[in-house]
């Protein structure tokens, strides 16, 4: 079955993941222009990759409960894809 994702999804301090149950899907993340900062992804090494405002990248058939993010408190992200 194939199902559309539209979600906006709060920033918080500490990593969280972008969903909460394994959801494998093809999606485009962005970061808003109007984020007052970077978003941070958990880099698969650990480490802390910056998304500026207004960067965007499409990822293919990836399960979104394995991708963590984290940034200023207030900010989005915005995820539009789906399932196909």
């Amino acid at each position: 079955m194939n199902n559309t994702i539209m979600r906006q999804i709060n920033v918080t301090a500490a990593y969280q993941p972008l969903v909460a149950d394994p959801l494998v899907a093809t999606v485009t993340i962005s970061c808003p222009p109007t984020n007052a900062g970077v978003v941070y992804f958990l880099g698969d090494d650990g480490s802390d990759v910056p998304w500026q405002q207004g960067q965007w990248e499409t990822l293919h058939r990836v399960d979104l409960s394995s991708i963590q993010i984290k940034g200023t408190v207030g900010d989005t992200i915005v995820l539009v894809g789906g399932t196909w």
